[in-house]
Parts: C-alpha cells; sequence; structure tokens
C-alpha cells in the first residue's frame, strides 16, 4: 500500500470546504463521548460504554436502513452488573433515530486516530483540486451524494448486518475517484514501503488505479464494518460515483502542469 503525501496540481482558490470538512470532522471526533480512550491508549469500561451508545444512535446500520427495522434495546451508556460481571446496560432507545440521516452524520465518525488521520490525509491531499474545479457549493454537494451512494451501497450488499459502519472513507472514496477522471497524469509524491519508506512521484492513475484494485480485490472477500474491521464495498460504491459524476466535467478541465526534475532517476518526459 503506498502511502500519499503530496500531489503537484496547484489549485486557483482557496478549498474552503475541503479545510471545513476536515476540521468538522476533527471536532466531531474530540466531542464524541468516550473517546479519549482513543486519545490516551486505554479505554475505561464507562467510557466504552457511552461510546457504544453514541455510535448506535449516529452511525448507519444496514438493517435499519434497508428494512427499517429499529431494535427494541439499545446500549444508555450506562455500566451495570449482570450475571457476567460489569458491562454495558441495554434498554429502550430514548431518540428517534432517522436512518437515512444515520447515513449523513456516520461520515464525521471514526473510531481512532488512525481512522481519522488516514482518511483526513487524503481529503487534504485529493480533495482541494476537486473542489477546484467544482467549486465550492457544487463540491459540497458532490462530497455529501458519494457519501450516501456508499453508505446505500455497502448497505444494500449487506442488508441484514446490524454492525454499525462509520468514516468519512466513502465520500472520500468518491474524490478519489472523481481526482481519476479529472487528473490522471497529476503527479502525486507517495511513500512506499520497502524495508523504509522510499518517497517516489508517480502519476496519479497509478497511485488511485491501484488504490481502487486493492479496495475491489477486499470487498470480494470481506464486506463487515465494525470496530477494526474496513468497509471496502463502501470505498468501491463511493469511487465508482465520483467517477461517474465527474465525467462530464472532464473534457473542459485543464491538464496539470507537467513538473521538472527527475522521475524514477530519469528525467520526466511529456506524456508520462
Amino acid at each position: 500500500m503506498v502511502i500519499p503525501v503530496h500531489d503537484l496540481n496547484p489549485v486557483r482558490r482557496t478549498p474552503w470546504v475541503t479545510y471545513a470538512l476536515i476540521a468538522a470532522n476533527f471536532v466531531v471526533f474530540l466531542l464524541t463521548p468516550g473517546i479519549s480512550g482513543s486519545v490516551t491508549g486505554g479505554s475505561s469500561l464507562a467510557e466504552l460504554c457511552h461510546l457504544q451508545a453514541f455510535t448506535d444512535h449516529y452511525a448507519l446500520v444496514p438493517r435499519e436502513l434497508i428494512h427499517h427495522s429499529m431494535p427494541s434495546l439499545v446500549p444508555t451508556g450506562d455500566v451495570g452488573v449482570g450475571v457476567h460481571g460489569p458491562g454495558c446496560v441495554l434498554g429502550p432507545p430514548a431518540y428517534d433515530k432517522s436512518a437515512e440521516l444515520s447515513v449523513f452524520t456516520a461520515m464525521f465518525l471514526h473510531g481512532s486516530w488512525l481512522h481519522l488521520l488516514g482518511n483526513m490525509l487524503f481529503l487534504l491531499i485529493f480533495g482541494n483540486n476537486i473542489e477546484d474545479r467544482m467549486g465550492h457549493v457544487r463540491f459540497l454537494l458532490f462530497y455529501v451524494v458519494c457519501g450516501y451512494a456508499a453508505g446505500y451501497g455497502f448497505a444494500l450488499l449487506n442488508a441484514d448486518s446490524g454492525q454499525p459502519l462509520i468514516g468519512a472513507s466513502g465520500a472520500i472514496a468518491g474524490v478519489l475517484g472523481a481526482y481519476l477522471v479529472l487528473y490522471p497524469r497529476a503527479r502525486v509524491w507517495v511513500l512506499v514501503p520497502f524495508l523504509v519508506f522510499l518517497p517516489l512521484r508517480l502519476p496519479a492513475w497509478i497511485v488511485l488505479g491501484f488504490w481502487f484494485v486493492l479496495q475491489a480485490f477486499y470487498s470480494a472477500g470481506q464486506g463487515v464494518a465494525q470496530a477494526g474491521t474496513v468497509a471496502y464495498a463502501a470505498h468501491v460504491v463511493g469511487f465508482v460515483a465520483g467517477m461517474l459524476i465527474a465525467l462530464p466535467l472532464r473534457p473542459g478541465t485543464p491538464p496539470p502542469p507537467e513538473p521538472r526534475g527527475l522521475l524514477f532517476g530519469r528525467r520526466a518526459r511529456p506524456g508520462w
């Protein structure tokens, strides 16, 4: 897996929406009840119960979205003692949850610092150019539509699952798909793990194409989304949605500038 760190594709305007989305994700993460254990490295049972209750309230649950089958018992956030010892208390939900709205709220929830930072890195590198091409308002709508496409796509493939789905990766996958369509020849600096992290400058079509193939390969054998797992199917659906939406914009998109310097130890040639 390669890690992108920077693209050589300047923008004409400040990507305020991209910055705002990143800021919103950080704020929600830091304000999530019980998330302090993710920051300090250890979680108490009370924190885990609060986090579980918050996640079940605002995360996308495929069974709820597709079948509108709302659970009769949910975590309340309290700690109790049962026959098996201390645990999280279950009780009737004290809220009315909108399964359709949960697709949106789930886009701003993350389970760990690694989950959050990985998503925001991709959004920061590739989101600015898509926002620059689409404009602020259209980019925001595009981001939300891709997130909904990814959420519904995953839910349809896992309609009976009661596991919560969280994260911005479905919407960000749409950004990556649009970038591949609009700027396939843009150069991207990446770190390739090979004994050490090797810096390479690669065309976006290689970086993002490889990412998509990897997600598609994993999605064929893994379709659950819960703590510690990845919803690869949501990535695939979001990526394809982003590509399709961006296709009409391709004819009028100016190509990225040709970089100067060396590429793989050889001077870069036009068209590479």
